[in-house]
């Protein structure tokens, strides 16, 4: 798969620049290209890109703000999410240049938004002010437009991955959750989606908060207990026992794990560990089962770090009933393997109740 870095592509500045031209007869195509492709390009990542290229729009551009954003206003509709990540130059312009013209930046955003994402972009105007800020957020989430509306919920994320950080929503939520309400029956898939990550978010701080409101909004409809799932997922894979029982996982106390093995003692780097194991029900009524895997990496300071994997979900209705794994270690850009001795075990209804080990080894 292509890095997203490369939806900045010939392709793109082609199509960014000619649009540019078509609103702004002094725009210079020529030098916009030759403050961006510079000997350093090559080597930027995703959002040293991004920011790159809207510093040269700003170096191009009409030096008063409202005058280069309305020409920016014009581009970005005919700049679209066709073209990926790339669009996020947009909203990024108001978050880089726009900070002190509230009014006009709050009117772009609101655009931007329709043809790319201002989730990034809104975080610094929370952090100015974010009473002022939550109070436009709450406006946008009874928008008719519904990317509008995802950024009412997604903008404010408390960890919204490779944003800013909210420390201060990290602290206190409260200001978060009237969006959510607001939104938790969304029409859009795409915008309850971002209620439940944002919950999910939330729970990683204040997961007592995040139970009060699931158990609220479960069986209120269809919409809002996917919503709940979504967002308890952590806790879930943490084995929390309330947000088990909230889906009807209890202690599972009359299920045996037997049979464990684990059928490639070494894995390369690269390969694939294979294992298997039998669950045993030792009770005649049925059992709601939430099955999953846990690897234990090895990190880089020799240290073991958990994460889980979901098997599956159901109704264990027979006796017995075997079960085969297997899990990549393929090399991937989100994680990095070390050589050595490596865990997996197996969790049934957050309870771990069996545990292996296997060699990781290097691939020559």
């Amino acid at each position: 798969m292509e890095p997203v870095k490369n939806t900045f592509n010939e392709v793109f500045f082609e199509k960014l620049t000619d649009t540019i031209s078509k609103y702004d007869s002094k725009f210079s195509k020529e030098l916009f290209l030759t403050k961006v492709l510079t000997e350093e390009w090559d080597g930027y990542e995703l959002k040293e890109r991004m920011h790159h290229i809207t510093k040269c729009l700003h170096d191009t551009l009409p030096k008063d703000y409202e005058t280069a954003i309305g020409i920016l206003m014009k581009v970005a509709s005919k700049v679209t999410f066709k073209f990926g990540f790339a669009p996020m130059i947009f909203p990024n312009y108001v978050e880089l240049y726009g900070l002190d013209d509230w009014e006009f930046s709050m009117i772009a955003l609101e655009e931007f938004t329709k043809y790319s994402s201002s989730e990034f972009a809104v975080r610094p105007f929370i952090i100015k002010d974010a009473n002022k800020m939550m109070k436009k957020m709450t406006e946008w989430a009874s928008h008719d437009n519904q990317h509008v509306r995802r950024l009412a919920s997604e903008g404010c994320r408390p960890r919204l991955p490779w944003a800013i950080a909210l420390p201060a929503f990290k602290k206190d939520p409260s200001m978060i959750v009237p969006i959510l309400e607001l939104l938790k029956n969304d029409r859009e898939e795409y915008v309850r989606r971002s209620v439940a990550n944002n919950l999910n978010d939330i729970s990683k701080d204040h997961p007592k908060l995040v139970l009060e409101i699931a158990k609220r909004w479960l069986g209120e409809s269809k919409e809002t207990d996917w919503v709940v799932k979504h967002a308890l997922r952590t806790l879930l894979k943490s084995g929390d026992s309330d947000a088990l029982l909230m889906f009807g996982f209890s202690d599972p106390k009359y299920i045996d794990v037997t049979n464990f093995q684990i059928h490639t003692k070494k894995v390369n780097i690269g390969g694939t560990l294979s294992f298997s194991f039998q669950l045993q029900k030792n009770k005649e009524i049925d059992e709601k089962v939430r099955i999953e895997y846990a690897i234990h990496f090895i990190k880089a300071n020799g240290q073991l770090t958990k994460k889980v994997f979901k098997i599956s979900e159901r109704i264990l209705t027979s006796h017995c009933e075997d079960i085969n794994r297997n899990h990549s270690f393929k090399v991937i850009t989100t994680r990095k393997y070390y050589p050595g001795q490596h865990k997996v075990s197996i969790i049934i209804n957050g309870v771990e109740k069996v545990v292996g080990e296997f060699e990781l080894i290097k691939s020559f």
